[in-house]
């Protein structure tokens, strides 16, 4: 299962899973770009269900995750990559509602989704859960205090639930990309010139998404609790 699978980062991971071999639960607000991923995925000749479906809505993620486990059986990977980010407020200049709206996608529906789906995998002794943060929530962004703290709640509940689960078979992990190429491009090996890293570029999707598929896979069985920046040597900045 792959939340804001419809572009970036989401839509590489649901691709590099399904050029794998995996079956696909994949979960967005943007119905349309979503449905073509979906297309896309089924072209490896996987399974791919497709929901359009905002996160913070705890009803509907729940029935998401029934209607997958119905057709699909069980959902042994979860991949947390919805959130908001692209808002840019100084501190002072920033509402309550902007706060409380990041919090509720990149936090709370964080947290709906892998309790819908972590029972399951408690049950089976078995699963892997991936949160996608930032680098933002390492050292801290400018003009995106509202954003940095929501990415570091995430870190934190990475650590926080990984020491409740990983001796009955669930391994959660994050990873902190830094700087990503634009989301909107659809070429998964597009990058670009950036000053944010010492490697002189942006990170592209797939490089993210191959970094998720591998804490996915046995080859990760002893890691766990662990946040791993994927940021190109970046620059403390």
């Amino acid at each position: 299962m792959v939340t804001g699978a419809s572009v970036g980062i989401g839509r590489a991971t649901a691709l590099c899973f399904a050029e794998k071999g995996a079956d696909l639960v994949l979960v967005d607000i943007n119905a349309q770009a979503l449905f073509a991923v979906c297309e896309e995925a089924k072209k490896f000749g996987v399974k791919a269900l497709a929901f359009e479906c905002d996160v913070t809505d705890e009803e509907k993620v729940n029935e998401v995750v029934a209607k997958a486990n119905e057709e699909l059986g069980k959902i042994d990977i979860l991949v947390n990559n919805a959130a908001l980010w692209r808002d840019r407020s100084r501190f002072e200049e920033s509402s309550t509602q902007l706060w409380k709206r990041y919090f509720d996608v990149n936090v709370i529906g964080l947290y709906l989704c892998t309790r819908a789906v972590i029972g399951g995998m408690l049950e089976r002794a078995y699963g892997r859960i991936i949160n996608v943060a930032s680098v933002a929530g390492v050292y801290g962004n400018a003009k995106m205090v509202h954003y940095s703290a929501t990415k570091g709640a995430v870190i934190a509940m990475t650590t926080a639930l990984a020491k409740e689960v990983t001796d009955r078979g669930v391994l959660v992990n994050c990873v902190s990309p830094g700087s990503v190429s634009p989301s909107n491009e659809e070429d998964m090996d597009y990058s670009k010139p950036s000053e944010l890293s010492f490697m002189g570029r942006t990170g592209t999707d797939r490089e993210n998404a191959n970094l998720i598929l591998f804490l996915a896979s046995d080859d990760a069985s002893y890691i766990a609790g662990q946040n791993i920046q994927i940021d190109g040597c970046r620059k403390k900045m």
